[in-house]
């Protein structure tokens, strides 16, 4: 009986941040669940399958997330919405 309402009516990926935290996770020899810690530490509740879901594209990350990854990456804000294309 449940009704499921979607927030959007998209096809792809529902962040441009992912790809960007993957690679610098990936830099800084993070585990998902490393940097699930660190976010945690810093307030963010997050999971390691919520990063993974980030990292995939499959998970809208909201803007004020955007400042705990930077944070936890050590990178800047911007630099996690630059667009590679």
């Amino acid at each position: 009986m449940g009704c499921v309402m979607k927030l959007y009516d998209y096809h792809g990926k529902y962040n441009c941040s992912g790809p960007r935290i993957l690679a610098r996770r990936k830099e800084l020899r993070l585990s998902q669940e490393q940097l699930a810690a660190k976010l945690q530490l810093q307030g963010l509740e997050i999971t390691q399958r919520a990063i993974s879901r980030i990292e995939t594209g499959a998970r809208v990350v909201p803007d004020f997330e955007i400042h705990f990854f930077a944070k936890a990456l050590d990178v800047s804000p911007l630099w996690l919405l630059e667009d590679d294309d």
